[in-house]
């Protein structure tokens, strides 16, 4: 209860504040930054995908703007060596306003990222936008076969109708490659599954459904119980090592990611930076109460 309360207070307290928590978990507000944080985690076995913040914009020149950053740092990455691929959240780019606009913008991206052979995943947002998300992934996955993934979120008790029913777009040259989630964002319950213990088993079935059926999947937690439960899938079907990938959020278990590169697992690390890191810090706060009492003591201990 005092860490929600604490957590609910955090994001009206000067942004120095926030940053003390907000750095653990971000790799900074510039390109330079980005591609420091991913160097490192490279060096490290560890590949990346990195994302801009800033989503739920108001207006078609915060579209353009975003757009530009992408392309810009697709090139960046690409000459500078990095392992990695690309993030993107549409409404960043104008999906609740103009989704012809958003699908226009991130289609150049896509397109940029192909033409050096890369890959960009569409993250999921909140449930009014999930219908239009899976219908940008499912235009973009016709042209672009190899070249972009989708986030599926498994407490939304629709989530494994629409993997099947996306299904017809899988093939062995081309598999469908889907970023299982938990999910973050607070919905009804009438549409989302509320209990820890049964997102948890729908998480599973929704992996085992993706591992039986040849698709490619990011296995996205950092709950040890799910990471063991997708061991057991990954024996049980002898998955081999191109059809799945563990992934994490940068700063978030790092002895548990380690562990899990050690056995020879390939691991993703999310790696966001940009101006706009408040929002996603004080995001994270919501997520995870917990990290407010952190904070407050590193605010207090560093006086």
């Amino acid at each position: 209860m005092l860490n929600k309360l604490i957590a609910s207070i955090l994001p009206y307290f000067p942004k120095k504040f926030i940053w003390i928590f907000s750095q653990s978990y971000i790799s900074g507000e510039t390109i330079d930054d980005a591609m420091r944080v991913s160097k490192e985690l490279n060096s490290k076995k560890i590949k990346i995908t990195l994302d801009v913040l800033g989503e739920f914009i108001n207006t078609p020149e915060e579209a353009e703007a975003n757009k530009k950053e992408y392309l810009d740092l697709i090139d960046h990455t690409y000459k500078t060596g990095i392992d990695g691929n690309f993030s993107v959240k549409p409404t960043s780019f104008g999906l609740l306003f103009d989704k012809e606009l958003c699908y226009n913008h991130i289609r150049q991206i896509v397109q940029k990222a192909a033409s050096y052979n890369g890959f960009v995943r569409i993250d999921m947002e909140d449930s009014p936008c999930t219908d239009m998300e899976i219908e940008l992934f499912r235009r973009l996955k016709t042209e672009f076969p190899g070249n972009v993934g989708l986030v599926v979120q498994a407490y939304l008790k629709r989530t494994l109708a629409e993997v099947k029913k996306l299904s017809d777009l899988n093939d062995e040259k081309h598999p469908l490659s889907f970023r299982l989630c938990k999910g973050i964002y607070v919905e009804p319950e009438a549409i989302a599954y509320k209990k820890y213990e049964e997102i948890n088993q729908h998480y599973l079935e929704d992996l085992e459904y993706m591992l039986k059926n040849k698709i490619h999947v990011g296995i996205a937690t950092h709950d040890k119980p799910l990471i063991e439960g997708a061991y057991r899938l990954l024996e049980k079907y002898n998955v081999p090592k191109n059809m799945y990938e563990f992934q994490m959020l940068y700063g978030v278990t790092p002895k548990l990611r380690e562990s899990i590169v050690n056995q020879g697992h390939t691991m993703r690390v999310y790696v966001p930076f940009g101006t706009h890191w408040f929002g996603y810090s004080t995001r994270r706060l919501k997520e995870n109460p917990k990290m407010a009492s952190h904070i407050i003591k590193a605010i207090f201990y560093k006086g």
